[in-house]
């Protein structure tokens, strides 16, 4: 990097942005941030960044902007709602595109922008809270060779891996979505085997000591259980962002017709535990829709 520092925009400080925007900051970026809330935004301030009032007075100071919100809709009203992105971004800037959405979507937005004059990536992003801050995490992303030449030094500030998976934005959604699948499927079945061990009277602490160590286990199984043992479900996760993911992974198989059984049933138990009014909870949570167990408790 040059002498004189480079500026990218972070808009949304949750658990994964705020760990980008200080990977950012600590590559040399002069990072100018913006949330709705706006203490989370002044809180940055204290790791020298920048905190707006608004994304288009970020997008004022940022040749790139990176949006780490929660869905679509989110991403909208950060470009196009009131004080919005769009407008204030200047012509070639970057947009890059770090929520689990919808492909057809994401291909969409796209045109949109570069009708503007604004290149875009789909980035979708993967690793957890602890990898954002540590600037360990995955990039899923797809874009034009424009865009990738004005961000492969931020991106690789933010993560560990960057992967280019198209010329094109879809195929970074269409991977991260595959990803969610995966992952929503594992936290169920972890907690399916872990739910079916305490209604047998097995140890919980012993039952998680073999399967991780055991052929049986898994990174979700790992993890997740761990919560579980702890009776922590403070929201790493949410149970209701696998409602949402696994209900873009459904979505797009039906619009091929294409069959995702285990897909399905993790989706309706993330939904019973989400009805149940665990949906703000860790997503590990989900081991709550078992009948007839008694779960850890703090101890």
């Amino acid at each position: 990097m040059s002498s004189q520092k480079k500026s990218v925009g972070v808009i949304g400080l949750g658990a994964m942005g705020r760990g980008m925007a200080g990977s950012l900051r600590r590559a040399g970026y002069e990072v100018y941030v913006a949330d709705v809330r706006r203490e989370a935004a002044e809180e940055f301030v204290k790791d020298g960044g920048v905190a707006c009032s608004s994304p288009a007075e970020v997008a004022k100071h940022c040749d790139i902007l990176v949006s780490v919100v929660v869905n679509a809709a989110q991403t909208e009203e950060v470009l196009f709602g009131k004080n919005g992105a769009a407008n204030a971004m200047k012509k070639d800037s970057v947009f890059v595109m770090c929520s689990t959405v919808d492909p057809h979507w994401s291909v969409a937005l796209e045109e949109r922008l570069n009708d503007m004059g604004i290149l875009y990536l789909d980035s979708p992003i993967s690793g957890g809270a602890a990898k954002a801050a540590s600037g360990e995490m995955t990039i899923m992303s797809a874009g034009k060779p424009q865009a990738y030449a004005k961000v492969s030094g931020a991106l690789e500030a933010m993560a560990a891996k960057v992967y280019r998976l198209g010329d094109s934005a879809g195929a970074g959604s269409k991977v991260k979505i595959i990803n969610q699948l995966l992952a929503g499927v594992h936290i169920a079945a972890a907690a399916e085997a872990m739910a079916l061990g305490l209604r047998e009277g097995v140890n919980a602490d012993s039952l998680y000591e073999v399967i991780t160590n055991s052929a049986g286990n898994s990174w979700m199984f790992e993890n997740r259980m761990a919560h579980v043992l702890a009776a922590d479900y403070t929201p790493l996760s949410a149970v209701d962002i696998f409602v949402k993911d696994l209900g873009l992974v459904l979505d797009t198989a039906r619009a091929s017709k294409f069959p995702l059984p285990l897909s399905s049933t993790a989706h309706q138990m993330f939904m019973q535990a989400s009805t149940a009014g665990f949906g703000r909870e860790d997503d590990s949570a989900v081991i709550k829709i078992f009948p007839g167990i008694e779960l850890p408790v703090k101890k």
